[in-house]
């Protein structure tokens, strides 16, 4: 199957936006590590409605004017990234959580390097907010994006 991509300036640098026909798969960092998140044969197509969705939606929460998207996501992996990324889409704008507060919500409260490992894995950044999600001191840790990054999403939602 092939994905259609498109990518997109933003204050993170350049955005790599990946989807299928009817869903976002993957929001990908400009320095992106290509074993991180591993995708099917992608085609550019800077006319797809779903990406051209994501762009503006993706502007307004830059423009500070959107603190929650309304898209269709397709997550792959495996049945506990999900189950941790689904908890990502729980996190409200403007909040963190930590990696033991993520996995008492999967159910797991051993599992917060799974966690941590299944947050650095997340396809869909951005709009599965890994970026809210700090170590247990409130300090900012890893992120595929960079801290930089996480910083400059953090303080955009004045966190």
């Amino acid at each position: 199957m092939k994905l259609a991509f498109m990518e997109i300036p933003s204050p993170v640098g350049i955005l790599k936006l990946v989807a299928t026909e009817n869903a976002l798969v993957a929001v990908l960092w400009e320095n992106e590590n290509p074993k991180r998140v591993r995708l099917a044969e992608l085609i550019e197509q800077v006319d797809h409605p779903i990406l051209l969705e994501t762009q503006k939606q993706l502007r307004e929460y830059f423009a500070g004017t959107r603190q929650q998207f309304d898209l269709p996501l397709d997550f792959e992996g495996t049945v506990f990234q999900k189950k941790v990324w689904q908890a990502l889409l729980s996190i409200p704008f403007g909040e963190t959580r930590s990696y033991r507060d993520i996995a008492e919500q999967v159910g797991n409260i051993k599992a917060v390097r799974a966690v941590g490992a299944a947050n650095g894995k997340n396809p869909i950044s951005i709009i599965a907010p890994c970026h809210r999600v700090v170590g247990a001191n409130g300090k900012l840790v890893g992120f595929a994006g960079g801290l930089d990054n996480k910083e400059i999403l953090l303080r955009l939602e004045s966190v």
